[in-house]
């Protein structure tokens, strides 16, 4: 009879570190905004001020924005991104959320990466 290591699954809190860690690491290099960052075991949602700070998020990652509906003259533009890939192959999703002002004006890069 041969023992096998058995592999634990996930668990809540070591998802949330994990992802945690994973986009602070990041962070560390590629020197983003981030004032707000909150880590979920399925994504990192991370608070910018404003649609410029989202377009160093755009250019630094890819990916694509997508705008909320407007309430009180504000909407919230969400880019749905992810980390580099790391050295097992994974990443971490990223959702970085910016409230939009409408009727400002917003990059055209921001506006051309707009999924509806």
């Amino acid at each position: 009879m041969s023992a096998q290591p058995i592999e634990r699954p996930p668990t809540h809190l070591r998802l949330v570190g994990d992802n945690r860690h994973a986009v602070r690491s990041m962070l560390d290099y590629l020197s983003l905004p981030a004032p707000t960052l909150i880590a979920r075991p399925d994504a990192v949602h991370v608070t910018v001020a404003d649609p410029d700070d989202l377009a160093q998020w755009l250019y630094a990652l890819g990916g694509e924005v997508h705008c909320g509906p407007e309430a009180e003259g504000v909407s919230v533009w969400t880019l749905v991104t992810a980390t580099p890939r790391r050295a097992d192959g994974s990443s971490v999703a990223v959702r970085v959320h910016a409230p939009v002002v409408c009727g400002e004006d917003v990059l055209t890069d921001i506006r051309s990466a707009v999924t509806r």
